[in-house]
């Protein structure tokens, strides 16, 4: 199978990032996501990950991925996929309010996640270890994603995309 890539950009900071697909790692969801391309919504800054970036999505598969090629410790420039249920960040810890898409008792949602930086630790203070998917590792840009990720962490997430599409 030929490589492939997808750009990972926020769009209000005109930052993109490109990524290759680990299909060898991770064939599954590779597939599934490389399927729904192109996906974008509002950026979250993770506050118990460290140094994540992530949007939430509707389901985009009718299966789930498996856990394949799972992390607990990702590293800079890992594209991570993670599954949850609105009851798991319901909690008003987490910051999401009441009209944040899927975050509700019973609806299930998608976390695609970009790390910029080392010293990550996925572990949830309620729920536990919560692995995640690495599905793709950023080949180009990292530097400058870095940078404008942690511009977000700084001044704010109010009104930045996330989006990912093929390269």
């Amino acid at each position: 199978m030929t490589d492939r890539f997808i750009e990972v950009s926020l769009a209000k900071r005109g930052v993109t990032c490109t990524a290759k697909l680990l299909d060898d790692r991770a064939p599954l969801t590779c597939a599934a996501v490389w399927e729904a391309l192109p996906l974008g919504g509002d950026v979250y800054h993770a506050k118990y990950a460290r140094n994540e970036i992530y949007a939430l999505f509707s389901p985009f598969t009718d299966k789930e991925p498996p856990l394949e090629n799972p992390t607990v410790t990702p590293i800079p420039g890992d594209l991570c996929y993670f599954s949850f249920n609105g009851t798991q960040l319901g909690s008003q810890a987490y910051g999401y309010s009441s009209t944040d898409a899927g975050v509700e008792a019973g609806a299930v949602m998608v976390d695609l996640a970009l790390f910029y930086e080392r010293n990550n630790l996925l572990l949830n203070g309620d729920l536990g270890w919560i692995p995640g998917i690495v599905w793709g590792q950023v080949v180009d840009g990292l530097d400058r994603m870095a940078d404008a990720c942690q511009d977000l962490w700084r001044a704010g997430a109010l009104g930045e995309t996330l989006s990912f599409r093929r390269a």
